[in-house]
């Protein structure tokens, strides 16, 4: 293990990122302005179209706070970007959410994980039975996440009802840690503003604020591929990845991919290191509880989910699979039926060209993804929070490497120390016409010699 650990993987490609802003501070200020002005306008949109009270009030929060943030940056030359961040973060996250928790304004999603909990704690098991489904009139009652998502409830359960025990509170935190961690890893700059970015934009901020579940999962999607990129940890890759895969089930098509990943990359050992570590993980959560109701698990986690329980989820934003779904039991049978070959598709591309680079997996499994959320019977807008936030995790993290990846070539060679024509600038002039040291030119034409072979490893292998 401690070779996997150790070893290096192969550089990834330069020419991956769209952008060229490591550090936040060197986006433009205009453009900047106007991300944080379009951000004011989604949230103001949002409070005046929407009929979720909790939506409604995030929308003004955020709404007035993005206003102010893009004034800072226009108005406020030097420290304008700190303080529209601040602003950002206070405004659109912590004050409403701390609020909603406090007046117990959510959504049914964070009801779920605290009777979850209960259940959990005082049964052994996060599910209710099949006698209290088969009468349930609402979706609610049925929980369609897996047992590592119910931990997030359980401070609710053992030290009482207050804001801080709210589930949003934890899975606002697990978010900003396990992120900021995953762009350190992946080598990417000004870690804690471009966090501070992310967490505050509308995406994330409206789903942590009224209580959406995907977000920790997210972040250790993120965690665990940069995990896998520059030093590759399977160990500890498996560990985060399947930590995810026992929350929710949309983690299982990112566990998968990095599976082919590494397999492709570093090998079958590797591989299996990583495949076994994860289902280590999933079977120790998972495993009590399926050996305690498995009926249960099946309907709350499967069979609710694919709409074939007695009560039909709420998710029903109008995407594809949703709207062929609603036309009847043909229509839900081809939902399902193009689901299926979406994964198959999906599977054929792993099999037949696998990844060998993280950016080329994480792409792999946005498409998968986006293809699923669109085709699902059950669906919602907010899922696409995974697709986005991989995305940008992503580009964040390749600029990073980008801007630190050292340039090399006859002209960092000759500007290089100890290189021959710095030898020659240093004794005879800026100009460095004048012959080198006696002594000192063979050492450095033998170190520019080594970096340009170095450098035409590198051209060839990429």
């Amino acid at each position: 293990m401690s070779l996997l650990a150790e070893r290096q993987a192969p550089p990834d490609r330069l020419a991956a990122s769209w952008f060229g802003w490591p550090a936040l501070a060197r986006v433009p200020r205009p453009l900047l302005t106007a991300t944080f002005a379009a951000s004011a306008v989604f949230a103001i949109v949002m409070a005046l179209v929407t009929t979720y009270h909790a939506h409604r009030l995030w929308g003004v929060f955020a709404g007035c706070s993005y206003l102010l943030a893009a004034m800072a940056v226009l108005l406020w030359r030097s420290r304008g970007l700190d303080l529209a961040l601040g602003i950002s973060v206070v405004g659109a996250l912590v004050a409403p959410m701390w609020l909603m928790a406090t007046e117990r304004l959510q959504q049914p999603e964070v009801q779920v994980i605290n009777r979850s909990a209960a259940l959990l704690i005082h049964r052994g098991t996060p599910y209710p039975g099949p006698a209290v489904t088969a009468v349930a009139h609402s979706p609610n009652v049925f929980d369609p996440y897996l047992p590592a998502l119910t931990a997030f409830g359980i401070p609710r359960v053992v030290l009482g009802i207050s804001p801080v025990t709210d589930p949003r509170i934890w899975f606002g935190a697990a978010f900003v840690a396990a992120f900021g961690v995953a762009l350190a890893i992946a080598g990417a700059s000004d870690v804690v503003r471009w966090t501070a970015l992310v967490t505050a934009s509308p995406v994330i901020a409206l789903s942590l604020t009224v209580g959406g579940t995907d977000l920790p999962v997210l972040a250790c999607l993120c965690l665990g591929f940069a995990l896998l990129w520059r030093r590759p940890r399977p160990v500890a890759a498996g560990l985060v990845l399947g930590a995810a895969a026992a929350m929710k089930a949309t983690a299982w098509p990112a566990l998968l991919v990095a599976v082919v990943l590494l397999a492709a990359r570093d090998g079958r050992r590797a591989a299996v290191t990583l495949t076994a570590t994860a289902l280590a993980v999933v079977a120790a959560v998972v495993g009590p509880v399926a050996a305690l109701g498995p009926r249960s698990l099946v309907q709350n986690t499967i069979a609710f989910p694919l709409g074939l329980a007695s009560i039909k989820s709420e998710a029903v934003s109008p995407l594809p699979g949703r709207l062929l779904a609603e036309t009847g039991p043909a229509g839900h049978l081809a939902a399902v039926a193009l689901l299926a070959l979406a994964g198959l598709a999906v599977l054929a591309s792993l099999v037949f060209r696998p990844p060998r680079t993280v950016p080329a997996a994480i792409w792999r499994l946005i498409i998968g993804l986006t293809a699923m959320f669109v085709l699902a019977p059950a669906t919602r807008f907010g899922y696409f929070v995974y697709p986005v936030g991989l995305l940008v995790w992503l580009e964040v993290s390749r600029m990073g490497l980008a801007a630190g990846r050292p340039r090399a070539g006859p002209a960092g060679d000759a500007a290089a120390p100890g290189g021959a024509a710095g030898a020659g600038a240093d004794a005879d002039g800026a100009d460095g016409a004048g012959p080198p040291l006696a002594g000192v030119g063979a050492d450095g034409a033998a170190a520019s010699a080594a970096r340009s072979a170095n450098a035409a490893r590198q051209d060839a292998y990429q």
